[in-house]
């Protein structure tokens, strides 16, 4: 660990927070929306829990982590559009707070806080299989195929984890609005998908074979 990857991901993770509870709170017009309160509990404390110990244990995997600067430029067209939707749908999510145009029962919002957290554990447990996990399309140097644990069932459990993390947040927020623009997120992540595997199927030793092996991408028998 340096002083400046910690000072580094300190950063972002303040800034992600200021960002996320600004976009909540402001247009719900007030502090007491508490759905906002419990989806920035439920989102970073793990990941600031998450971040400690990647600073200790593994460090390049957390500066991978902080690198989100895509050089494909498909994969820029991604994250420009996840960009807006999550914005749209978490200014939607406290609009809705203030107004109270969709009211959802409390044992709904619990339940998806549940969904979250295992869809969190879910995501740390790819982390810990995956030693190349950036968070941009590339092939690492000296990098290998990862076709144990979760790997051998399907291709991408990542992108799995945060299908159900994603989803399961604006019912956390208590927005059924913001849920429908989220749907948003399974065709983007599908385009995300077939660039990624194009950039491995070309680069990555061995990927063309362990897409013939394990033959889903996200759910086993689905797809």
């Amino acid at each position: 660990m340096t002083k400046e990857l910690f000072v580094s991901a300190m950063a972002k993770f303040f800034l992600g927070l200021a960002l996320v509870a600004l976009l909540l709170f402001l247009p719900a017009g007030t502090l007491r929306y508490w759905n906002g309160w419990l989806l920035i509990a439920l989102l970073f404390a793990p990941m600031f829990a998450a971040g400690l110990v990647m600073m200790v244990k593994a460090p390049e995997l957390l500066k991978k982590r902080l690198n989100a600067k895509e050089k494909e430029m498909e994969q820029k067209q991604v994250v420009a559009l996840s960009g807006l939707m999550f914005l749209a749908a978490f200014v939607l999510a406290g609009l809705n707070f203030r107004f109270g145009w969709i009211t959802m029962p409390r044992w709904l919002v619990w339940a998806a806080a549940a969904v979250f957290l295992l869809a969190y554990a879910l995501y740390a447990e790819v982390l810990r299989e995956n030693a190349y996990l950036s968070r941009t399309i590339e092939v690492q140097e000296g990098q290998k195929v990862v076709d144990t644990g979760l790997y051998g069932f399907v291709r991408h459990p990542m992108y799995a984890a945060t299908l159900f993390l994603f989803l399961s947040m604006p019912l956390v927020l208590g927005s059924p609005i913001s849920f429908a623009i989220l749907l948003l997120y399974i065709p983007i992540i599908v385009k995300r998908i077939r660039n990624e595997e194009a950039v491995l199927e070309e680069g990555l030793e061995g990927y063309a074979e362990y897409e013939r092996r394990v033959k889903y991408r996200l759910f086993p028998g689905i797809w």
